[in-house]
C-alpha cells in the first residue's frame, strides 16, 4: 500500500460522506458527527500502531480501516436516522458490503483488501470472532482506536448545551439515579457489559468504563488517562459505597496497565 493509496482512498471517503451531509440541521449534526469521529479514530489508530512498532506498511493499513470502519453509518442514518444497530442495521458488516460493492479498494493487493474488508465487518462485534492472526491485529488496533474516541463523543455530548446535542448520540433511557447491579458485576470481575443490560443513564456510564477491559494495547489506555476521560465519566456517577469500590477496580486496572511494559 502506497501513500498515494491513502490520499486517494482519503479522497474517495470524503467525497462519499458529502453525498449524505444535508439541509436539515439535525441530519447535518448527525453526520458531521461521524465524520468528525472517523478523522479522529485514524489519529489514534497512527499513535497506537506506532507504539507498537508496526511497519509503515501497517500503519497505512491501519490508518484505512479506521478511516472505513463506520463508512456504513452514513447509509445506515440516512434510511433509519439512528446510529442504534439494534433498531436498524449491522453498521460493520454494511460497511464490508459497500466497500465490497463500490470496489473502493481495487488497487490494493488481494491480502490487503480481505483484510481491511473484515477488520470493518467485525470492528463492532461485542467479541472478536476467530479470524486469522493478520485480522486479528487489525481489528484489535480499531477497536481500541474506535473505543477510545467513543469517550470523547459521549462526553463532549453530556457536556453542550441540549441544543447543540447530536440527537443519535443519545441512547434513549432515563436518566435517574439508579443503576444495575449486573454493570457493577461487570466491573467488579473485569468484564465488558453489555449494551443489553442498559436501563438508564448510569448503566450506560459503567458499560463505557467496562470497555476499559477490552482494551488491547497499552496505548490505548494511554491516550484514555491522558484526555482524562476515565475520570470524566466516573464524575458524572453517584458516590455511593458499592460504585466508589468499582471505581476503586476501575482505577487500579488502568495503573496496572500503565506500569506492565
Amino acid at each position: 500500500m502506497t501513500e498515494a493509496d491513502l490520499i486517494y482512498l482519503k479522497k474517495w471517503f470524503a467525497d462519499y460522506t458529502r453525498l449524505f451531509y444535508s439541509m436539515n440541521e439535525e441530519d447535518r449534526k448527525n453526520i458531521i458527527l461521524k465524520v468528525v469521529h472517523t478523522h479522529n479514530v485514524c489519529g489514534n489508530i497512527v499513535r497506537i500502531a506506532k507504539a507498537s512498532t508496526l511497519s509503515d506498511n501497517q500503519i497505512k493499513v491501519a490508518e484505512t480501516v479506521a478511516l472505513f470502519h463506520d463508512v456504513g453509518r452514513f447509509s445506515q442514518y440516512a434510511e433509519y436516522k439512528t446510529f442504534r444497530d439494534a433498531d436498524s442495521v449491522n453498521h460493520g458488516l454494511l460497511g464490508s458490503k459497500i466497500l465490497a460493492e463500490k470496489n473502493v479498494l481495487r488497487d490494493l493487493p488481494e491480502n490487503e483488501r480481505q483484510l481491511i474488508i473484515e477488520a470493518v465487518k467485525f470492528h463492532n462485534a461485542f467479541a472478536i470472532p476467530n479470524v486469522p492472526d493478520d485480522v486479528l491485529l487489525f481489528l484489535k488496533l480499531i477497536r481500541d482506536a474506535d473505543k477510545v474516541d467513543i469517550y470523547r463523543v459521549f462526553i463532549e455530548y453530556y457536556e453542550s448545551p441540549a441544543k447543540d446535542r447530536a440527537s443519535a448520540t443519545a441512547f434513549g433511557v432515563p436518566d435517574s439515579p439508579g443503576y444495575s447491579g449486573v454493570m457493577l458485576s461487570c466491573i467488579m470481575n473485569r468484564k465488558v457489559a453489555s449494551y443489553s443490560d442498559i436501563r438508564t443513564e448510569n448503566d450506560f456510564r459503567l458499560m463505557k468504563l467496562s470497555w476499559l477491559f477490552d482494551m488491547h494495547f497499552r496505548e490505548s489506555i494511554r491516550l484514555l488517562h491522558e484526555k482524562d476521560y476515565i475520570s470524566k465519566i466516573a464524575d458524572k456517577l453517584p458516590r455511593t459505597e458499592e460504585i466508589l469500590k468499582a471505581l476503586e477496580v476501575i482505577n487500579r486496572y488502568v495503573s496496572e496497565r500503565l506500569q506492565n511494559v
